[in-house]
């Protein structure tokens, strides 16, 4: 059998560690929601909406600004989401990159808000968007974050050479979880025009959901929060965790045996949004067609992207639904790959505290398909 790759492996050991350790005591710093018994909470994307309705379940539920079928790269907000983001006491969103919609809905929030940006939370395994569509100037952790190592050793899990990343530590050992000092939830934004922070993450890869290690620290920054604002429900919120963590394990382990039988098999993506998914479970991927759905790619990256589907043999090209596949089919057209859809943001999945995990494996599933075909 394949061995594990690192992060996932690492991952697995520590979340029954992680479980079983106690958060934050929300007695500790009590602080109430503004007029209301249980927090409202406004959340940006599907998979983020996902795990803080599964840390709230049963206690109350999320409100969700974009469904599956819209892209957070370019999106305006109704009159009601603006509305709700005006009552929140708690916004989640990724980041200012990916959701640059909030840039100004952000600064009218009342001064009794909290934001959540979660690509600024300590323990993360973040990565630097990758150049070009080819992924020969590849990214790699981003050395920002105090839970990463120095290492650049290639990927020991998988022999895929643009898969040399670095690797990080385990941010998910019993002595984060338990020592626990609300690292997890950075003080409110209060200037989103801040230069600096806006090029700090610049360069990051926003897709950080799409690694179900980064999803546990979210759960994990999500539980924190809640459980400050409203201490009532706290011990509610800590089991909701819990279960997550353990729900996060399983599928882990699940997931991985699924992609065993193709992890090296090759294939090629329609935007740069899974290498978190590539490194995670350590797939194959070699290229996408664009690096931002914002960009339209030109006739010398399509040429580019179709030599190296030849060059590498690769299986399988991946469309989006939240975007038109006519480029995809123009690829498809030029070289006979098949096809396949992968969604970052679950465009066709129920919302709900089961959604994060339906992504992932939705996404795995759709992988295992396309490049199991004919091989």
């Amino acid at each position: 059998m394949h061995p594990l790759p690192k992060t996932l492996r690492r991952f697995l050991l520590a979340a029954p560690l992680i479980a079983a350790a106690p958060i934050l005591s929300a007695a500790s710093s009590p602080a109430a929601a503004h007029g209301h018994d249980v927090p409202n909470v406004v959340t940006t994307i599907k998979p983020i909406h996902g795990i803080a309705s599964a840390i709230m379940k049963d206690v109350g539920e999320p409100v969700l600004l974009l469904d599956g079928a819209s892209s957070p790269h370019a999106y305006s907000l109704r009159p009601s989401e603006a509305r709700a983001l005006r009552d929140a006491d708690l916004v989640v969103y990724v980041s200012h990159t990916l959701e640059s919609f909030l840039e100004k809905p952000l600064q009218s929030l009342s001064a009794d808000s909290h934001i959540l940006e979660l690509i600024d939370l300590n323990g993360l395994a973040l990565r630097d968007m990758r150049e070009g569509g080819t992924w020969e100037s590849h990214g790699h952790d981003h050395s920002g974050h105090a839970d990463h190592d120095d290492d650049h050793d290639s990927h020991d899990d998988h022999d895929h050479e643009e898969h040399a990343h670095d690797d990080h530590e385990d941010h998910h050992d019993a002595e984060h979880a338990a020592d626990h000092d609300h690292e997890h939830a950075p003080e409110k934004h209060t200037d989103h025009d801040d230069e600096d922070h806006h090029q700090e993450h610049g360069g990051i890869d926003p897709h950080i959901w799409l690694d179900p290690a980064n999803g546990a620290t979210i759960a994990m920054a999500i539980t924190d929060e809640l459980s400050h604002l409203d201490p009532d429900h706290a011990d509610d919120y800590r089991e909701n965790l819990k279960t997550l963590l353990a729900s996060l394990h399983s599928l882990g382990n699940d997931l991985s045996a699924k992609v065993a039988p193709i992890r090296t098999n090759p294939y090629v993506v329609f935007h740069d949004a899974y290498q978190y998914l590539e490194t995670g479970f350590g797939l194959n991927a070699v290229g996408s067609i664009t690096v931002s759905p914002d960009q339209k790619p030109g006739a010398k990256r399509l040429h580019e992207i179709e030599d190296k589907i030849r060059d590498t043999g690769a299986v399988c090209i991946f469309a989006e639904p939240q975007f038109r596949p006519a480029i995809v089919q123009a690829v498809v057209a030029d070289t006979g790959i098949r096809t396949g859809t992968l969604d970052p943001l679950g465009a066709d999945i129920a919302a709900g505290p089961t959604a994060y995990q339906d992504i992932l494996t939705q996404n795995v599933d759709a992988l295992v398909k396309c490049l199991s075909d004919g091989t």
